[in-house]
């Protein structure tokens, strides 16, 4: 098994309150993980560490079988929380600015806009998308330095069933593009249709990971964890 990205007993902390406490993660390369756990659980203050937005209180990180450091961010795409999208550009201007703050020609422009299914928005502005083409451009945005590892934090949020379905079939086919991809969500189903393996999260205590089985119960074994993470204890260092 090769890991594309490790976490050893990562914490943050905020004054008083410790967010992150001592997780652990493990994520295979050429998989989808997904990362559960309900709002406010630590998903996101997790990846925000891993994308170098927020600085350990303590702990490591390995990118690819190595110590994380920020050139580790040239080879990580990231979309957490809203797209950062300038709503009076179209869909390819936008990719443009992009590729001129990392330097990518305009090619890659045009590939990923294939690939997430926006090549025939012409000159629209971005303000007028749905919200799951805003979500695609995003995407796009973060596939632009062609990532070893796409990092997603709930993509799926606000948007419609077809949105939702769209969505699907694009990170499903993330693997096959040597893309690893860590899904963060708090909808259980939405992570048994994608996942490959899961990380449960709460009180910002990893209690499980492991393989997502055909036919487990994602909402019992996660339910479980989270009322054992609220009987534990534990700190960071």
């Amino acid at each position: 098994m090769e890991i594309m990205l490790q976490t050893k007993d990562l914490c943050k902390s905020f004054k008083e309150h410790r967010a992150v406490n001592k997780v652990s993660l493990n994520i295979e390369k050429g998989k989808v993980y997904g990362l559960l756990g309900p709002n406010g659980a630590g998903k996101s203050t997790t990846l925000k560490m891993i994308t170098g937005v927020l600085k350990p209180t303590s702990g490591e990180i390995f990118f690819d079988g190595r110590p994380w450091t920020r050139k580790a961010l040239s080879e990580i795409g990231a979309l957490i929380e809203n797209p950062p999208i300038y709503e009076n550009l179209s869909a390819r201007e936008n990719l443009k600015v992009r590729s001129l703050l990392i330097g990518v020609d305009d090619q890659r422009i045009d590939e990923v806009l294939q690939i997430v299914s926006l090549t025939n928005t012409g000159k629209k502005k971005a303000g007028q998308f749905s919200m799951g083409m805003k979500q695609r451009l995003g995407i796009a945005m973060a596939l632009l330095g062609e990532p070893k590892l796409l990092i997603l934090d709930e993509p799926t949020n606000g948007l419609d069933p077809i949105g939702i379905e769209e969505l699907r079939e694009l990170i499903r086919s993330f693997p096959a593009q040597g893309i690893t991809v860590i899904l963060s969500s708090h909808i259980l189903s939405e992570v048994q249709l994608l996942a490959d393996h899961v990380g449960i999260i709460s009180d910002g205590i990893l209690g499980y990971e492991g393989p997502l089985q055909q036919g487990e119960n994602l909402e019992e074994l996660f339910m479980n964890v989270v009322r054992e993470n609220r009987k534990a204890g534990g700190s960071c260092a």
